[in-house]
């Protein structure tokens, strides 16, 4: 069937449902709803039904009224900002309190590895180095998924619980708290790991299909469904040429393959890319205020090899999939830049017109801003399209610019029947 006849038959669908919402009884709306949610989840594992009942539960915030859904919003590949002032941040479940980095999405987080160091060979020098990999959060502070869940349900800014047991608590007394006690026994919320095990459903909820379904128009380009525009063509050429943009040095994929799962458009490395400092960020009207990144992640130093330079870590920050990136702005790890476009061109043109991006201080442009001096050296300046100097041609020009983001916006995945998610 022809796309634009799709299109009209879906308009009328929903035309046709809310005609017959609005003339319903009570009674029969509630059951419409009950059977609507009943076929989104029936293909979720019990364990995955227990975790999306966590996942959306706004009673498990202090004060109630913030889910894990609230800034990990489904309609926007699983990112957010729950309606924040700042479009940067993330309202917390307190009127005053905002995040302190931009919501990663959840979107195909299941694929990174635990937190670890691995041998990575340099293409130029041809030498072999350890870096991190894997995580989650923008500084890999929780090893795992599972790990992560207890971040934004403790943290002050965020849901603000003061303890595991208090949530286990508010699961307890909760309507789904005998879904719990089906799955894991009755001692759930006696024993002292009962919040890990509701942790772990919550992980096993995120990495279900819904999560990860290769959906989209690229997806269909890989299987051989679809074909790229000329400029979509071109920007996927750009973004493999590593001459050129080079995104695919830290956003990989396997360039022989036709498989979508070969494609997470990330390889869950760090980078220090030197982004402009956010103004909009309240913490930062603290001239002393600085976010390091990954060198201050908590235990750092004791699973780096004996004898790491820590401190060149400062200023590193996770590579994010690219999947869903047009629709999971703002862009970078402090949602400096509103768009998708100007993220591209700062890559370009970051080092041969630094005062496009940085401002002046006296007299003088403030290259790489929100990052003290002694850490500048760590910016990556030796990758293309990284390597140019002021004055220089950047590696892409406006055009293919514009390219590039042309090929980005195909990587949005379409809605699709979780059923019908390709494993």
């Amino acid at each position: 069937m022809a796309l634009a006849a799709r299109s009209r038959l879906s308009t009328l669908s929903r035309a046709f449902f809310f005609l017959l919402a609005a003339s319903a009884p009570a009674a029969s709306l509630e059951s419409t709803t009950i059977d609507a949610r009943a076929a989104d989840e029936a293909h979720l594992s019990q364990r995955e039904l227990l975790g999306k009942r966590i996942f959306e539960d706004k009673s498990l915030s202090e004060p109630a009224g913030l889910s894990c859904a609230s800034c990990h919003d489904p309609a926007k590949a699983f990112q957010g900002n729950n309606g924040s002032p700042i479009a940067a941040l993330a309202r917390g479940s307190r009127p005053d309190a905002l995040g302190t980095r931009k919501t990663p999405t959840l979107g195909y987080v299941s694929f990174s590895p635990r937190f670890h160091f691995m041998k990575k060979k340099d293409e130029e020098t041809g030498e072999t180095e350890l870096v991190p990999v894997g995580g989650q959060f923008w500084d890999g502070r929780a090893d795992d998924l599972a790990a992560q869940v207890e971040g934004p349900l403790l943290n002050p800014r965020e849901m603000n619980n003061p303890s595991k047991a208090a949530v286990v608590e508010k699961i307890k007394s909760g309507a789904y708290a005998d879904l719990a006690r089906r799955l894991y026994g009755e001692k759930i919320f006696e024993s002292d790991a009962g919040f890990d095990k509701l942790a772990h459903a919550v992980a096993a909820y995120e990495s279900s299909e819904r999560f990860h379904p290769f959906s989209s128009k690229f997806d269909d380009f890989l299987r051989g469904r679809e074909k790229l525009t000329a400029e979509e063509a071109k920007g996927f050429a750009l973004f493999k040429d590593k001459k050129k943009g080079n995104c695919i040095a830290c956003h990989v994929g396997e360039e022989k393959s036709r498989r979508p799962q070969d494609w997470l458009f990330t390889d869950f490395s760090y980078d220090a890319l030197g982004a402009p400092r956010n103004a909009a960020i309240p913490d930062n009207k603290d001239p002393a205020f600085v976010d390091l990144g990954l060198c201050k992640r908590e235990g750092l130093a004791k699973v780096a090899p004996k004898g790491y330079a820590i401190d060149s870590l400062c200023g590193q920050f996770k590579a994010p999939t690219l999947r869903n990136i047009a629709v999971t702005g703002p862009y970078l790890h402090n949602g400096v830049f509103a768009s998708l476009r100007d993220v591209v061109a700062f890559y370009a043109t970051r080092d041969t017109d630094p005062a496009r991006w940085y401002p002046k201080k006296e007299g003088a442009t403030a290259k790489y801003d929100d990052l003290p001096e002694t850490f500048h050296d760590n910016v990556n300046v030796k990758e293309v399209p990284y390597d140019r100097k002021p004055g220089e041609t950047p590696r892409i020009d406006e055009s293919e610019i514009d390219a590039i983001v042309a090929f980005l916006h195909t990587l949005t995945d379409r809605p699709t029947p979780a059923a019908k998610a390709e494993r």
